[in-house]
Protein backbone atom coordinates (compact mmCIF):
# COMPACT_ATOMS: atom_id res chain seq x y z
CA UNK A 1 0.00 0.00 0.00
CA UNK A 2 0.77 3.49 -0.77
CA UNK A 3 -0.84 6.77 0.87
CA UNK A 4 -0.35 10.12 -0.60
CA UNK A 5 -1.01 13.15 0.91
CA UNK A 6 -1.33 16.65 -1.67
CA UNK A 7 -0.79 19.93 -0.54
CA UNK A 8 -0.34 23.46 -2.45
CA UNK A 9 -3.63 23.96 -4.43
CA UNK A 10 -5.15 27.35 -4.44
CA UNK A 11 -6.71 30.31 -6.07
CA UNK A 12 -5.07 32.28 -8.47
CA UNK A 13 -5.03 34.70 -11.57
CA UNK A 14 -4.38 33.73 -14.68
CA UNK A 15 -0.65 33.51 -15.04
CA UNK A 16 0.49 32.94 -11.58
CA UNK A 17 2.63 30.37 -11.48
CA UNK A 18 1.62 27.33 -8.44
CA UNK A 19 3.45 24.81 -6.78
CA UNK A 20 1.89 21.41 -6.17
CA UNK A 21 3.36 18.75 -3.86
CA UNK A 22 2.26 15.36 -2.85
CA UNK A 23 4.12 13.12 0.28
CA UNK A 24 3.92 9.61 -0.17
CA UNK A 25 4.69 7.00 2.72
CA UNK A 26 4.02 3.21 3.13
CA UNK A 27 5.91 1.10 0.22
CA UNK A 28 7.31 4.20 -1.30
CA UNK A 29 10.36 1.54 -2.11
CA UNK A 30 8.50 -0.60 -4.96
CA UNK A 31 6.92 2.56 -6.36
CA UNK A 32 7.36 2.60 -10.15
CA UNK A 33 5.89 5.99 -11.04
CA UNK A 34 4.39 8.56 -9.65
CA UNK A 35 1.72 11.03 -11.78
CA UNK A 36 -0.45 13.86 -11.48
CA UNK A 37 -3.89 13.85 -12.69
CA UNK A 38 -6.46 16.40 -12.75
CA UNK A 39 -10.86 16.77 -13.00
CA UNK A 40 -12.62 19.55 -14.11
CA UNK A 41 -16.48 20.23 -13.05
CA UNK A 42 -18.39 17.47 -14.97
CA UNK A 43 -15.20 16.15 -16.76
CA UNK A 44 -13.26 13.20 -16.53
CA UNK A 45 -10.19 12.64 -14.95
CA UNK A 46 -7.53 13.11 -16.83
CA UNK A 47 -3.47 12.95 -17.05
CA UNK A 48 -1.32 15.77 -16.74
CA UNK A 49 2.25 14.42 -15.97
CA UNK A 50 3.95 11.36 -14.59
CA UNK A 51 7.85 10.43 -13.25
CA UNK A 52 9.37 6.98 -13.34
CA UNK A 53 10.81 7.18 -9.65
CA UNK A 54 14.13 5.39 -10.01
CA UNK A 55 15.19 6.65 -13.17
CA UNK A 56 13.13 9.67 -13.66
CA UNK A 57 11.88 10.19 -16.90
CA UNK A 58 8.91 12.58 -17.52
CA UNK A 59 5.61 12.56 -19.19
CA UNK A 60 3.27 15.13 -20.09
CA UNK A 61 0.03 16.07 -21.46
CA UNK A 62 0.26 18.10 -24.52
CA UNK A 63 -1.99 20.42 -22.85
CA UNK A 64 0.81 21.63 -20.29
CA UNK A 65 4.44 20.61 -22.20
CA UNK A 66 6.25 23.68 -21.40
CA UNK A 67 4.51 25.00 -18.86
CA UNK A 68 4.20 22.32 -16.15
CA UNK A 69 7.27 20.72 -14.90
CA UNK A 70 7.12 17.28 -12.10
CA UNK A 71 10.09 16.73 -9.92
CA UNK A 72 10.85 14.29 -7.31
CA UNK A 73 12.85 13.94 -4.44
CA UNK A 74 13.73 9.85 -3.60
CA UNK A 75 15.27 10.87 -0.27
CA UNK A 76 11.85 13.03 1.05
CA UNK A 77 9.47 10.38 -0.72
CA UNK A 78 7.94 13.53 -2.62
CA UNK A 79 6.66 14.43 -6.25
CA UNK A 80 6.03 18.01 -7.06
CA UNK A 81 3.85 19.87 -10.21
CA UNK A 82 5.24 23.16 -10.60
CA UNK A 83 2.77 24.88 -13.02
CA UNK A 84 3.64 28.29 -14.53
CA UNK A 85 1.37 30.52 -16.83
CA UNK A 86 -1.55 28.92 -15.55
CA UNK A 87 -4.97 29.72 -17.76
CA UNK A 88 -8.59 29.01 -16.29
CA UNK A 89 -8.89 25.65 -18.24
CA UNK A 90 -6.00 24.66 -15.52
CA UNK A 91 -8.95 24.86 -13.15
CA UNK A 92 -10.06 21.52 -12.05
CA UNK A 93 -9.19 19.37 -8.70
CA UNK A 94 -5.52 17.87 -8.94
CA UNK A 95 -4.72 14.40 -7.65
CA UNK A 96 -1.51 12.64 -7.15
CA UNK A 97 -1.01 9.04 -7.75
CA UNK A 98 1.61 6.41 -7.66
CA UNK A 99 1.93 2.82 -9.14
CA UNK A 100 3.98 -0.16 -8.32
CA UNK A 101 3.10 -1.61 -11.42
CA UNK A 102 5.97 -1.27 -14.59
CA UNK A 103 3.31 0.91 -16.61
CA UNK A 104 3.78 5.39 -16.07
CA UNK A 105 0.09 5.59 -17.55
CA UNK A 106 -1.98 3.02 -14.69
CA UNK A 107 -1.98 4.07 -11.24
CA UNK A 108 -3.66 1.70 -8.57
CA UNK A 109 -3.17 5.06 -5.68
CA UNK A 110 -4.14 7.93 -4.75
CA UNK A 111 -4.51 11.01 -3.10
CA UNK A 112 -7.51 13.10 -2.15
CA UNK A 113 -6.93 15.50 -4.26
CA UNK A 114 -6.25 19.39 -4.09
CA UNK A 115 -8.21 22.50 -5.48
CA UNK A 116 -7.04 24.61 -8.07
CA UNK A 117 -8.72 27.59 -9.15
CA UNK A 118 -7.40 29.86 -12.10
CA UNK A 119 -9.05 33.01 -12.24
CA UNK A 120 -9.48 35.26 -15.87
Amino acid sequence: QVQLVESGGGLVQTGDSLRLSCAASGRTGSMYAMGWFRQAPGKERKFVAAISWSVGSTYYADSVKGRFTISRDNAKNTVSLQMNSLEPDDTAVYYCAATLRLNPWEYEYWGQGTQVTVSS
